[in-house]
């Protein structure tokens, strides 16, 4: 299983993200960000294996 955290700004492309890896066999989602200050946070708190991190969020 593939743990993974969605990091989006935008509460509605998180969403869907989200919904869209929720139904695919192997990927649990294990947190949202919804913003770039919060994911290097949830990323240690939840220690996913995956952190699908917009660009633009970059800057932190």
């Amino acid at each position: 299983m593939i743990e993974v955290l969605v990091a989006e700004d935008h509460a509605a492309v998180r969403s869907g993200l989200v919904t869209l890896l929720s139904k695919e066999l192997g990927i649990r989602i294990v947190g949202e960000a919804a913003d770039g200050a919060a994911a290097p946070a949830e990323a240690e708190r939840l220690r996913p294996d995956v952190v699908l991190l917009v660009h633009a969020l970059v800057a932190v």
